[in-house]
Parts: structure tokens; sequence; C-alpha cells
């Protein structure tokens, strides 16, 4: 627990200090944070439990990290965690464990991912669907699952490898669906996605 409340320590300050609120002067963004805060914390809210008591829950953050950027979506999962917990009846230290892994982790991971497919792929609109909203999207749930389960207690009666496989199939799920709601961003609302620009994208596709 007290890892888990230093990374959010340090992930809010971080944030907070890039002033992430100027991103909704405009009503570009204003619609897709709103609609995350109000149906968010239902998705937080919904976990699921493997053999020996484990906790998964899909996360959204790579997903708001495209849509909001990485300090907004940081800012954003606090109260959504906040609000999951209390409409799921989540115990709070649980909580933080999920909004640091599930959550910040995972943001941070898809961001570092995300920018080196931004810098080291071609700039073409297929790149940025498949490529940051469905394989990074995998990878840095993957990763974060895999950190969380290595730096955390295992409970009682749960093995590493059962543990590892169920964020590996919590990752594709979470990768197919927020691939598909990127390609229709894309195609409809490329507004909603503050990391998309025509510019990048279209000039050379």
């Amino acid at each position: 627990m007290g890892l888990s409340l230093a990374l959010v320590i340090v992930a809010l300050a971080v944030a907070l200090a890039l002033r992430p609120w100027r991103a909704l002067r405009g009503a570009q963004l204003l619609h897709p944070w709103f609609a995350s805060l109000v149906l968010m914390p239902w998705l937080w809210a919904a976990q699921r439990f493997m053999p020996g008591g484990v906790a998964v829950q899909l996360s959204g953050a790579c997903l708001m990290v495209l849509m909001l950027g990485w300090p907004l979506a940081v800012l954003s999962l606090v109260p959504i965690a906040a609000l999951g917990a209390w409409l799921g009846g989540i115990a709070w230290p649980q909580a933080l464990d999920h909004l640091a892994w599930n959550g910040i982790v995972t943001a941070t991971l898809a961001l570092a991912i995300g920018l080196a497919t931004r810098r080291w792929l071609p700039r073409h609109p297929f790149v940025f669907i498949l490529g940051r909203g469905f394989l990074v999207t995998a990878l840095a749930t993957v990763l974060a699952g895999a950190l969380s389960a290595l730096v955390s207690p295992l409970p009682p009666g749960s093995e590493l490898g059962s543990i590892l496989l169920g964020h590996w199939l919590m990752a594709w799920g979470e990768a197919f669906a927020t691939g598909m709601l990127v390609a229709i961003f894309v195609a409809f609302k490329p507004q909603w996605l503050a990391t998309w620009s025509d510019a990048r994208y279209l000039t050379d596709a």
C-alpha cells in the first residue's frame, strides 16, 4: 500500500505541475472528459475475482490518455477510482492499489510506449489506431498487471502464473475495446482525441 500511495502522489504532483485543466478551456475535450467522469466509475466498480481471490477489472486508462492526454487523465482517475470504490463496495486499500497500478501505472506506460510508436512508426491513421489504440493498450495493461503482481504479496492460495494469465486476458479485452473506440473516434470525432493530429497522420496517408 505504501508503494501505491507513493506512485499516486508523485503522478498527481507531476500532473498538477503541467496544469492540465487548460485543455478544458475549449469545448473539444469537455464532453469526453465529462463522459469519462460519469461512465468510468461504473466500469471500475465492476470487479471480477479470479481463482485465489485476485481482483481484476477493466481500466480505461489507456483510452483516457488518448482522449484527454496523460496529465488530465491522471487527475481524472482519482475521482473515478473513488466513486468506483464507493459504488462497488470496494475497500479503500484495494481501491488505492487499483488506482496506482490499474490506473496511473497503466496510463504512464501507455504514454511512454505511445510516444515510442509516434517517434519510430510511420505517420498513418492505421498506425495510430492499431498501434496506439490496440497494441499499446495491450502491452501497457499487461506490463502494469505484471509489475503489480511482482511487487505485491500474493493472496493466499494463488499462484503467480494464474495471476499473470488473468492480467493477460484482461489486457486483450481492454485492447479490443480501446482499439474499436479509437477507430470510431478517428472516423467521426477526431476532436475527442487529444493525441490525434490531422496534420501528422493524414498528410502522408
